[in-house]
């Protein structure tokens, strides 16, 4: 049984497992990412790396999911927007050290590479997926394959522009109104402690006064236990999404557009309110396209990556 190493580099935290050709997951372990400078990152991706490998010494190869632009060329992180990366030739660099053959992709890519092998994808040959935490990650299958473009940074769907005069995008991005300003974790923190300052009755407006961290997870919670103010911000983040998706139908035509990521423990609150506000706004028949939220959970990224890691070159 051939077993590859899968990481999935978060701008919170890197999720590292074994996984077999079977999508068995027989190793997993993680650490913190945020607030990390880059030679730090570097360090606790490679202490990560060797345990995985002192674990299960049999791996044929690891593969690693990076929330940046890609120079597919070079294996280099170009630029990422929620970590301390910047022109890194990560693949050469950890596979010196490891001494085991590494390959480098976009978190969200591999994410998509997971669902349309194992999940929500499934026998699509054109599929978008939106990857929802920290920030949001996209990835792009089209015509069976996952495209990269022409030097290997296609997919920042994330950055797709929603609002010409929204607010600054976050971390290294310099655009304003992209989606993951406006529909990230990091923005449903953000319009849960608004709506906890506005409704100080409701769920959130008591965790505020208790002195809790709003964070997208207690946002979340807060919506699945039923409290109205937290669904609100839910909704709106939800049609956001829509309004991105419906761009992306018009463009792309896919079979299906996959919501995944951190942020899909929300699951239909989400979602009804993305796939509800495409098919008000895309052009027919795209208004059409399934709108589905990912199976494979928060592993999806590590499995992809691993997946990677084990498919022959030139499925790559």
């Amino acid at each position: 049984m051939t077993e590859a190493i899968g990481v999935d580099l978060g701008g919170t935290k890197m999720l590292v497992g074994v996984v077999d050709s079977e999508r068995r997951v027989v190793y997993r372990s993680s650490a913190p990412s945020i607030g990390l400078g880059q030679q730090e990152l570097l360090e606790t991706l490679e202490r990560q790396l060797r345990s995985a490998l002192e674990a299960r010494p049999g791996v044929v190869a690891a593969g690693l999911g990076i929330p940046c632009t890609i120079d597919r060329q070079r294996g280099a992180a170009i630029i990422a927007v929620n970590l301390q990366l910047a022109d890194v030739p990560i693949r050469d660099l950890m596979s010196e050290r490891l001494g085991l053959p590494v390959m480098v992709d976009n978190d969200a890519n591999l994410a998509l590479l997971a669902e349309s092998r194992f999940g929500a994808a499934r026998g699509a040959r054109n599929a978008a997926m939106l990857t929802i935490g920290t920030g949001i990650g996209g990835g792009l299958i089209v015509d069976g394959r996952l495209y990269r473009g022409s030097t290997g940074a296609a997919g920042e769907l994330g950055h797709i522009v929603i609002e010409a005069d929204g607010p600054p995008c976050q971390g290294n991005c310099p655009n304003r109104g992209c989606v993951e300003s406006l529909a990230s974790g990091t923005a449903i923190a953000r319009e849960g402690r608004a709506a906890a300052e506005r409704a100080p009755e409701s769920a959130l407006g008591r965790a505020l006064a208790g002195g809790e961290a709003l964070d997208g997870a207690l946002v979340t919670d807060a919506a699945l236990e039923g409290d109205e103010t937290a669904r609100e911000v839910l909704a709106l983040v939800g049609r956001r999404i829509g309004v991105a998706l419906s761009s992306l139908a018009n463009a792309l035509d896919p079979d299906v557009i996959v919501i995944g990521g951190g942020a899909i423990r929300a699951g239909e609150l989400l979602v009804e309110l993305a796939r509800a506000e495409l098919a008000a706004r895309a052009l027919p028949p795209m208004n059409r396209t399934r709108v589905e939220a990912a199976e494979l959970g928060p592993d999806a990224g590590m499995i992809g990556a691993a997946a990677l890691a084990m498919l022959a070159p030139e499925d790559r």
